[in-house]
């Protein structure tokens, strides 16, 4: 058996006997979610929470002055960040800003990737975002919320991450790029689905991290799937379903033609994005 097929055959057996190690949150991420369930938290104990790592506190910071969000009037404190973002956003905000942590690793081949991946993965969150800014502008559909939106951007691709942990035993397997990408494709979005299933994420993450690449899987309504498969398809990270993803975003009345993102004012709002996670 090839070293490829091999660790193909350990992945799914893994899987299957629910045995394939899944990366746990950042604490500071689930220090965060746990104080926003709490009923009696307010601003100062969320901003107290958030002031235990100081990394975050900075880009909580950045966010709030953010020219995604509009804002202005610039603020200086930490506090003053917490109250101008809101503790119903906070706590997705808060987890999308620490998600960078889980893409790390010591191994140097491993690093590569990872870095690739994370690279790819903001890109498709700023397209993401700067779909939803567009159509939210266009229709005034508030169903939705762009920090939900945020975070399911961020986590759809996090299946990846044990694949490249597995292989990282494996190290040969990564001469062969094509290889690990047809085990991506293959196992990634099962793999995303019980990771966000393990973090106790809600339905709408389980499904974008899933089913993001898979056609089939389509709802009546527009879903947070439908910007994320429309974001990674304007990135070029979709294969070759890109044209179908944008046809089917025409379809649903989430893109109206191609010139919207063609447009300076949609780049604008890509780039504004995308400078939150730079």
């Amino acid at each position: 058996m090839s070293t490829e097929n091999a660790l193909l055959t350990i992945l799914v057996e893994k899987i299957n006997n629910d045995t394939l190690v899944l990366p746990t949150l950042p604490a500071i991420a689930l220090k965060v979610r746990k104080a926003a369930d709490d009923p009696e938290i307010n601003l100062n104990a969320m901003a107290d929470v958030i002031g235990q790592d100081p990394s975050l506190s900075a880009r909580i910071i950045k966010i709030s002055n953010s020219a995604y969000l509009g804002r202005t009037i610039k603020v200086e404190t930490l506090n003053q960040a917490v109250t101008r973002i809101g503790l119903n956003q906070i706590k997705n905000i808060a987890t999308a800003l620490a998600m960078e942590q889980l893409f790390v690793s010591k191994n140097e081949i491993v690093k590569g990737y990872i870095n690739k991946v994370w690279d790819r993965t903001v890109e498709v969150v700023a397209h993401s975002m700067a779909l939803f800014s567009t159509y939210m502008a266009a229709t005034k559909d508030r169903t939705m919320n762009a920090d939900t939106l945020t975070l399911c951007a961020l986590v759809h691709n996090i299946g990846i991450l044990p694949i490249l942990t597995e292989a990282e035993r494996h190290e040969e397997v990564f001469a062969n790029p094509a290889f690990l990408n047809a085990a991506v494709q293959k196992l990634a979005g099962r793999i995303g689905g019980a990771i966000t299933r393990e973090w106790g994420f809600g339905d709408d993450f389980v499904m974008v991290a899933e089913n993001w690449r898979n056609l089939k899987v389509q709802q009546d309504k527009i879903t947070y799937v439908d910007f994320v498969r429309l974001g990674a398809a304007v990135a070029g990270f979709i294969g070759n379903q890109k044209d179908a993803v944008i046809n089917l975003s025409m379809q649903k009345g989430l893109l109206q033609d191609m010139h919207t993102i063609e447009s300076d004012e949609y780049k604008e709002l890509k780039d504004n994005a995308k400078s939150i996670f730079n």
